[in-house]
């Protein structure tokens, strides 16, 4: 997410003991879970060591995108007509300086009850910047916490449908410049003209910075706005507008600091949820031990909020 810097810096990383070691692929699962466990458990299993640091084209980036495709199946959430996953191959940055990349797409879709043929797209970013100098980036709050996010909506969807349809895709090749994002506007699944808003999660764990989920994008859109004013704070953790005006420069103007930089361009509006910068933004110290669950919890369920209101005032 947003400036893509590496500064490495010498920890040691020592995840709990209950992430997955080795080679073995965690089991998604269908069994009930209790408040929050598996919006947790899907941060934790993203963000392991196991993972590499989900470098696109990497060993480590496969495996997550494994996890993420058996989530999507233990949901219920189906694949759209043109599959489950969106192979891409695009040029990128990297430490090296540009470089070929293979990326893949994942994608979901729920129909809605009442306007079955416009979509919110929801997306979210399982990359991170993998190994470097033998330490690797886990990426648990960049951006584990916005996959899970989103299958944590995915979840509540399924119990309750959406009145609009909801695809959704996680995507490959963020870090790398905003590759897989840019390969879906330009090849989406369903007309672009179909598509009334991207709503994009990246870092949404550590609102514990100022207590604030950032909205980006209602500068733009102003008539979104309205909808999401009424919404209230989880906990000590509520939304806050701005990032995106002309006044907003630099590293503090996020309109195209992540994927939803790609729909900006492509004209589809867009509505950015995440958190400010924190000490271990792109650093190996984003670990998922330094995660506060009952503020992922509340960021998670005001995110989820802030969807519903839009799903319920769009096209009204």
């Amino acid at each position: 997410m947003r400036a893509h810097v590496i500064a490495p810096i010498l920890l040691t990383l020592a995840l709990a003991a209950c992430v997955p070691t080795g080679n073995t692929l965690p089991n998604a699962t269908t069994a009930p879970v209790t408040g929050h466990d598996q919006l947790l458990a899907d941060l934790r299993i993203l963000s392991a060591d196991d993972m590499e640091g989900r470098d696109t084209g990497s060993a480590g980036g496969e495996r997550a995108r494994a996890y993420i495709v058996s989530r999507f199946e233990a949901i219920g959430v189906a694949a759209p007509a043109m599959g489950r996953l969106q192979p891409w191959e695009m040029a990128g940055r990297s430490r090296e300086g540009g470089k070929l990349y293979s990326g893949v797409n994942i994608l979901g879709v729920i129909p809605g009850t009442r306007v079955t043929d416009r979509y919110i797209v929801v997306t979210a970013h399982y990359d991170h910047v993998g190994i470097s100098d033998g330490l690797i980036y886990n990426g648990a709050d960049d951006n584990a916490s916005g996959v899970a996010t989103m299958l944590e909506l995915a979840t509540r969807l399924k119990a309750e449908a959406p009145e609009h349809s909801v695809i959704f895709v996680a995507f490959d090749g963020e870090e790398r410049g905003l590759l897989g994002a840019k390969h879906f506007v330009e090849a989406p699944p369903v007309p672009l003209s179909s598509i009334i808003l991207n709503v994009n999660y990246d870092m949404t764990a550590r609102a514990e910075t100022d207590g604030k989920l950032w909205v980006t994008g209602t500068y733009q859109h102003p008539a979104l706005r309205p909808l999401l004013e009424p919404v209230v704070a989880r906990g000590a953790i509520s939304l806050a507008f701005g990032k995106d005006t002309p006044q907003d420069t630099g590293s503090d103007n996020w309109v195209e600091a992540s994927d939803h930089g790609a729909f900006f361009r492509a004209q589809v509006p867009f509505l950015y949820f995440g958190v400010d910068f924190h000490p271990d933004y792109h650093r190996p110290s984003d670990d998922f031990e330094r995660i506060t669950p009952s503020v992922f919890a509340n960021a998670t369920d005001l995110a989820i909020d802030a969807f519903r209101a839009l799903d319920r005032g769009l096209s009204r």
